[in-house]
């Protein structure tokens, strides 16, 4: 089979489960469904329902392309949807279709850009929802009639959303039973805002933001009280990163997901809560030392009753729904298994969640009273009947100074034959703080499918696991948790890894080892081809940070570097270079392929051409495609075509260098 073939059918054949709202009596479940369109070279997006008792095969509830968000009304005979079904180009839309009972899909609010969260009031008059606010120059279409842009702050891009300064995210009002004229604006001025949960008796909302005046110089985010007349008043007063607000069934409380330290990455977020009024707050999740903004994806804690929190964390690869007690105690699973969970939801004693698995697409499952999950969905069955997805086996290996031992995960190629011996792949997952695990990567299976071991790890430095294992990488001239810097302890644990999979599993031809990363996982790349050339026949280093002082002055995050490195880069520029592997280009003898998207602003495509300029001068192997309109995110969202271009190049790349 082909590397297109193979890209074709892992990529193309794609549908899934996602974002879930369960009925107010818990009895249906609206939710996301996802697929890839090849031909159409785009993503589909539609709503359906299904009951929670599984009587009846799930349905197709709205026939657009691009509906999302579901959110129910608090009675259950109305839903509210997110599309894209403005008379004009880029418009988004606010719908509302009855449940149950007969009528059509009324339309509430048409908007200039995104809309997003919406989220009904408690008394079912209003439904509140985010959307961006668009600065007058945007009416000119033409640039060339555009105001020049004031620049006052940091931050002013997003990767995958361009300039967000002047379009900042605002929470929007709109009456439920279409009488307002236009929404109305609830947030109004320069500042974003994230995440909306209604006060019980309907009179406001609370939300997350940075209204603070130097909010790009200490990073802090706060929860507001926003009411619906009246004055926008903190919660929380700029001591840490606080969002996901989740108020208490009686209204005195919020739970939110936060740290207490802005200034000290990475750490593992925890479940708070506060009154509120403000005032103190409390973390009830310092008994279990895990991330609770997991990296298969997170949303706000629900509250299941006045003393139990529903929220879901890493663990080691896995990421399971946790119940988290008030009094502080334990949290407790609610779930088990090789899964990761990417969103759920809670309602009159039923709980819903979406997993996936190492070969399994996004799946609904329903949790009963003794915690036996139930799959009301088939997406993962379905896709094994076209897609045939491999499984993998878990290991573990030694880290090389005795201290603790590294999760791996290795995957046998397809028609695997133990006799044989195979090419191998080393891959290194992003952030660095994110984990590989128990979840689908269409990455691996593409790899295996062409004829490759795949081997993945979490060393020093990733998520899932205690804090001090994600904090043991960072700069050690930080002021509050030095550690050995990056490339240092992560790279002997991909050293430790690679020699104990060769070590352990005969079929793997230690002389055919190609390495590949995207982002931290390309600075790897850049790293290991550059000190360790001699221990890979060729790399591919992706969308990555070659050069760590340029990557503070002009990514969309610059300046925030100094949360994991310690100084800032103008202070001391010297350390920021010391951390660049660019400075081993010189040293690199392995073939190198440079992948890079031309609309990344994350880790900018400058990083990519400072690399392809100092390899071609120095008449190295390099070869170095760019992708015009995708952003960092390439491989998880960009185009289904050029996903299916990139699996191409990579493939083809990889068997030139491996096998001949």
């Amino acid at each position: 089979m082909s590397s297109t073939e193979i890209a074709e059918r892992i990529v193309g054949n794609i549908a899934q489960a996602a974002a879930v709202a369960l009925s107010p009596d818990g009895t249906q479940a609206a939710f996301v469904v996802s697929r890839v369109d090849l031909a159409k070279n785009k993503y589909c997006t539609q709503i359906w329902l299904a009951p929670t008792s599984g009587s009846t095969p799930p349905r197709v509830l709205t026939s657009g392309t691009n509906d999302a968000a579901p959110a129910w009304s608090p009675d259950g005979r109305s839903l509210a949807f997110t599309s894209r079904r403005g008379e004009k180009a880029g418009e988004a839309t606010l719908h509302v279709i009855p449940i149950g009972q007969p009528g059509e899909t009324r339309t509430l609010a048409t908007m200039k850009d995104t809309i997003a969260s919406p989220i009904w009031s408690p008394d079912g008059r209003w439904i509140a929802f985010t959307s961006r606010t668009q600065d007058e120059r945007y009416s000119k279409e033409d640039e060339s009639w555009q105001a020049p842009r004031k620049i006052e702050r940091f931050f002013t891009t997003l990767n995958g959303e361009g300039w967000t300064f002047d379009r900042p995210q605002h929470i929007y009002l709109v009456a439920s039973n279409g009488t307002s004229p236009a929404p109305r604006n609830l947030t109004p001025g320069p500042f974003e805002h994230d995440g909306i949960d209604w006060l019980p008796d309907s009179s406001a909302v609370v939300t997350s933001s940075q209204r603070h005046a130097d909010w790009d110089l200490d990073f802090a985010s706060d929860l507001y009280l926003v009411p619906l007349d009246g004055e926008i008043t903190a919660i929380t007063h700029q001591t840490g990163m606080y969002a996901n607000p989740a108020v208490s069934p009686d209204g005195s409380m919020v739970a939110f997901i936060g740290l207490d330290d802005a200034a000290e990455y990475p750490q593992n977020p925890k479940i708070g809560t506060i009154a509120i009024s403000g005032g103190e707050h409390t973390w009830l999740t310092k008994e279990l030392d895990r991330s609770f903004q997991p990296t298969s994806g997170s949303r706000a804690p629900i509250w299941l009753g006045d003393s139990t929190i529903l929220s879901s964390a890493e663990d080691r690869g896995e990421a399971h729904l946790y119940c988290v007690h008030v009094d502080g105690t334990a949290p407790t699973p609610a779930t088990t298994g090789a899964i990761s969970v990417k969103t759920f939801d809670a309602r009159n004693g039923t709980i819903v969640y979406n997993a996936t698995s190492v070969d399994a697409m996004g799946d609904l499952f329903v949790l009963d009273e003794t915690g036996k999950a139930t799959t009301l969905t088939s997406f993962a069955e379905q896709y094994r009947s076209v897609a045939c997805p491999l499984t993998w086996e878990r290991f573990a290996a030694p880290c090389t100074d005795g201290t603790n031992e590294i999760d791996a995960w290795i995957m046998r190629p397809v028609d695997f034959d133990p006799e044989h011996r195979y090419p191998l792949l080393l891959n290194v997952h992003g952030g660095p703080h994110t984990q590989y695990g128990e979840s689908f990567y269409d990455e691996a299976q593409v790899q295996a499918a062409a004829g490759f071991v795949v081997l993945m790890c979490n060393p020093r430095g990733g998520s899932g696991r205690e804090e001090s294992w994600g904090q043991s990488i960072m700069g050690p001239k930080h002021p509050t948790a030095p550690g050995t810097g990056w490339g240092s302890v992560d790279v002997d644990d991909l050293l430790a890894v690679l020699d104990t999979a060769i070590a352990c599993y005969s079929f793997i031809d230690g002389a055919k080892v190609g390495m590949i990363g995207g982002s931290y996982g390309g600075y790897m790349a850049t790293y290991l081809a550059g000190r360790h050339s001699d221990r890979f026949k060729a790399i591919c280093s992706e969308r990555s940070v070659n050069n760590m002082l340029t990557e503070e002055f002009t990514s969309d995050c610059s300046t925030s570097f100094r949360t994991e490195h310690g100084p800032r880069h103008i202070d001391d520029p010297a350390e920021y270079e010391r951390l660049s592997p660019i400075r081993f280009a010189g040293d690199i003898s392995v073939p190198l392929l440079i992948l890079h998207s031309e609309k990344d602003l994350r880790c900018p495509i400058s990083q990519a051409e400072e690399l392809f300029v100092t390899m071609r001068l120095m008449r190295k192997d390099v070869t170095f495609y760019r992708f015009p309109g995708e952003s960092h995110e390439l491989t998880r969202s960009g185009s289904p075509v050029h996903r299916v271009q990139r699996f191409e190049i990579v493939l083809d790349w990889f068997d030139e260098k491996l096998n001949n």
